[in-house]
């Protein structure tokens, strides 16, 4: 693949993942470009090297960090750099131009699930009777309650047949839900 288009795909999703929406009331102005810039130039390569679910999830762990000190000091929430960073990860999954290119086959059973409210709350009820913290928002999610809600999702997805990152498709919006009306 021309590595030009490559770069051109990755400013794309970068662009599409770091967008208003996923994005929105998280403090100052600034946080979509910061991110954008930082998933334009996220080594890819790196993620793909990554052999065992560990090391991919401390790499994620150091990037996710790295984000959100990018982002300006009013919207360094660790949140919105973890959700930003899912999507964009997810997307490369999606575009099978760049998953080819940067080997991510084999990471969709590590990637995590973005969360927001959306997500939150379908993982809240696929996972019933057992219970989870109560979702506080991007903002104020914390590396312990993503945990919890990436290891629900977890074993939602795998009882469906699939990973965790696709419960994303499910659950945005209530698209995927039982009981949704068409339009």
């Amino acid at each position: 693949m021309n590595e030009q288009l490559i770069d051109f795909l990755r400013e794309r999703t970068a662009e599409s993942a770091a967008g208003t929406t996923a994005l929105r009331n998280q403090g100052e102005k600034g946080v979509i470009h910061n991110a954008r810039k930082f998933l334009r130039g996220l080594e890819l390569y790196k993620f793909a090297e990554c052999t065992t679910e560990g090391l991919f999830s401390a790499l994620l762990d150091e990037k996710t960090k790295a984000l959100q000190e990018s982002f300006p000091p009013a919207a360094r929430n660790w949140g919105a750099a973890r959700k930003v960073l899912n999507l964009y990860l997810r997307d490369v999954l999606y575009s099978r131009y760049l998953c080819k290119h940067f080997d991510f086959h084999h990471l969709e059973k590590w990637l995590e699930v973005p969360l927001d409210s959306f997500a939150a709350k379908g993982i809240q009820f696929d996972y019933r009777p057992q219970t989870l913290v109560n979702f506080p928002g991007i903002k104020h999610l914390t590396q312990e309650v993503n945990q919890a809600y990436q290891e629900a999702a977890a074993a939602i997805a795998s009882s469906r047949g699939y990973a965790r990152v696709h419960l994303d498709i499910l659950y945005w919006r209530d698209i995927g839900q039982k009981g949704k009306k068409s339009e």
